[in-house]
């Protein structure tokens, strides 16, 4: 059952120009928090009119129908924007507390819970995944396991993108339709389902030796969490860990256009072109709505979230207690730690020598980018729009950052609109 449906409906206008009763009421969390009332207003100013417009040049560029930027100085919230189109087929703006698909900067979150259940003693980073004494211990996984260099799988490994798995079969998060035909499904499997069928599978390498970015393993890390919290991935990310950051801004990903929250951008692709449906139902769809399941890929590259919110995060574990750290100095200087050899890292993209973080993620509906400079700036933007250059688009939201700093930097209001 998908976590979503269990948050209430409301009837509201979707990109599709009809009233949908599936669209996605928030919770009634019963209380006003920073993130229900933000707005464009905040953030505009006459100073900051020229970078508006180099927004604007920079999507027309692009193509993009909506993006959202949001800066923190020194765990202050000094600015929050969304330009162009949350639905451009109704002419709605985009808002700065609207939420996004965030893509592997999901990766970061399933990071950040494995990390606190390990300063809670409920999990461990060196703590075999499978097997009698593993987490995952479950005849589910050990009976479908044929590479016995499985049994050797850590928590760490997963974190690190050091599981060894196969990529000759292509990426298992996107290949459901593949996986499906060749296990005569009827169903598109998520989960624990889908993990005991990619098992089954050889290692490419004994865990440890090489680092070769996966989506598995971190849908993997993501049933871990689960079973370390002994609740819901979703339940516990969300009520557990974020309740402590912003309850607000953050939610499950769903797939279809009718399933999406009240606060939820659409999403537009880089083409027109209509894909088979990831479920194996024939049907032809969008590829934003339906060509991919999302949802299903958890802690992978499964969560919604809006730019402030994300902000937020990366300020409660930055080491800078303006905003309370929920992760220990430890854990924090564990998940940044400079590594030039192997550019190993735990949930963020990539650590840079000169103390910079850096997160990235890529969907053909969407895109995001966070960069935590050492000087305690940290600049996150989210699109929902796909590019068709794909995941290198990184380089230009590096470019687009790094001039925007330069040339606006010292005109950013003087605010923190988390207060």
């Amino acid at each position: 059952m998908i976590y979503v449906s269990a948050l209430g409906v409301l009837c509201a206008m979707c990109g599709s120009g009809e009233k949908s009763a599936s669209s996605h009421a928030l919770p009634d969390r019963h209380i006003t928090q920073w993130h229900d009332t933000l707005s464009n207003k905040a953030s505009t100013t006459a100073a900051l009119e020229p970078m508006d417009r180099k927004m604007s040049r920079f999507m027309d560029k692009w193509d993009l129908r909506g993006m959202s930027v949001a800066v923190t100085r020194h765990d202050s919230l000094i600015f929050a924007k969304g330009y162009g189109w949350s639905d451009e087929k109704f002419g709605i703006a985009l808002e700065a507390n609207q939420v996004m698909r965030i893509a592997s900067s999901s990766k970061l979150i399933t990071a950040v819970a494995v990390m606190k259940l390990c300063e809670e003693g409920r999990l461990s980073l060196d703590a075999k995944v499978f097997g009698p004494k593993g987490i995952l211990s479950d005849t589910i996984y050990s009976n479908s396991i044929t590479d016995e260099r499985l049994y050797e799988l850590t928590v760490d490994h997963l974190l690190v993108h050091k599981g060894g798995f196969a990529t000759r079969y292509g990426d298992p998060m996107f290949n459901i339709r593949d996986i499906m035909t060749a296990d005569s499904l009827a169903e598109a499997p998520r989960g624990a389902d889908l993990a005991r069928r990619v098992l089954r599978r050889r290692l490419m390498a004994a865990p440890g030796e090489i680092r070769r970015y996966s989506n598995f393993g971190y849908m993997l890390l993501s049933l871990v969490v689960e079973k370390a919290a002994g609740k819901d991935y979703w339940d516990y990310v969300m009520n557990d860990l974020l309740g402590e950051v912003c309850s607000g801004g953050f939610y499950p990903a769903t797939n279809y256009l009718s399933e999406r929250y009240d606060c939820e951008s659409c999403y537009y692709a880089p083409d027109t072109v209509m894909v088979e449906e990831y479920n194996g139902s024939g049907k032809m769809v969008p590829r934003v709505y339906g060509g991919t399941d999302v949802y299903g890929l958890m802690g992978a590259g499964g969560w919604v979230a809006s730019a402030p919110a994300i902000a937020r995060l990366v300020a409660s574990i930055d080491g800078d207690n303006r905003v309370p750290d929920i992760l220990t100095a430890r854990s924090i200087a564990k998940m940044t730690e400079y590594d030039e050899e192997s550019a190993v890292c735990r949930g963020w993209s990539h650590i840079e020598k000169d103390g910079s973080w850096l997160r990235t993620g890529t969907l053909y509906s969407a895109h995001s980018f966070v960069k935590h400079f050492p000087d305690g700036e940290c600049w996150v933007i989210v699109t929902n729009t796909g590019v068709w250059i794909g995941h290198n688009f990184v380089r230009q939201f590096v470019q687009l950052v790094d001039m925007l700093r330069a040339d606006y930097g010292a005109v950013m209001p003087k605010q923190n609109l988390w207060e």
